[in-house]
C-alpha cells in the first residue's frame, strides 16, 4: 500500500473517530430517543465519492470496531455494525446506479441504518414488538441523511477526486 493511501486512510479514520466521540458527547434528541445526526457518516459518504466503495466500507468498518472498543459496549457494537454495514452497502449500490445524487444516497443510508438497528434489536431482544418504532426512525433517518448529504456534497465539491 502506498504512503499516500495510508496517509489518506489515516486522516479519514481519525476524523471519523473524532466525529464519533464528539457526537457521543451530545445528548440524544429527547423527542426521538436514541436519535443522533450521524455526523460520522459525512466521512463515509465523502470517502465513497472521493475514493471508492471498498474504502468507504473499510473505513466505516474500522471506525465501528475502534469506537466500540473505546467508547461502547457489545450491544452498541451490534447495533452499529448492523446499521452501519447495511447503510454502507445500500449507499454503495445506489451510487453505482447513477440515478441518485449524494443527498438521496445519504438519505437512503440514514433510513437503512435505522432499519439495521431495529433488526439487531429484534434479534437481540427476541421480539418483533420494537418494529413499531421504525416509522419514527425513518423520519429521523431521512432528516439526518439529507443534512449529512448536504454537508457531504459541500465537502466533495471542494475536494478533487483522489487518485490512489
Amino acid at each position: 500500500m502506498s504512503t499516500k493511501k495510508v496517509s489518506i486512510y489515516g486522516v479519514l479514520i481519525a476524523l471519523a473517530l473524532i466525529l464519533s466521540y464528539v457526537e457521543s458527547q451530545i445528548p440524544a434528541f429527547v423527542a426521538v430517543p436514541g436519535m443522533k445526526l450521524g455526523v460520522t457518516n459525512i466521512v463515509v459518504l465523502v470517502t465513497l465519492y472521493i475514493l471508492d466503495d471498498k474504502s468507504a466500507m473499510g473505513i466505516n468498518l474500522l471506525r465501528i470496531v475502534v469506537v466500540s472498543i473505546l467508547f461502547g459496549t457489545v450491544m452498541s457494537f451490534a447495533f452499529s455494525i448492523t446499521g452501519g454495514m447495511l447503510s454502507t452497502i445500500v449507499m454503495i449500490l445506489l451510487k453505482k446506479t447513477n440515478r441518485f445524487k449524494i443527498i438521496g444516497v445519504s438519505a437512503a443510508g440514514g433510513i437503512t441504518h435505522n432499519i439495521g438497528q431495529i433488526l439487531a434489536a429484534m434479534v437481540l431482544m427476541n421480539t418483533k414488538a420494537i418494529a413499531w418504532y421504525l416509522p419514527v426512525l425513518w423520519i429521523s433517518g431521512i432528516f439526518s441523511g439529507v443534512v449529512i448529504g448536504i454537508i457531504g456534497g459541500l465537502v466533495c465539491s471542494r475536494i478533487e477526486k483522489i487518485e490512489l
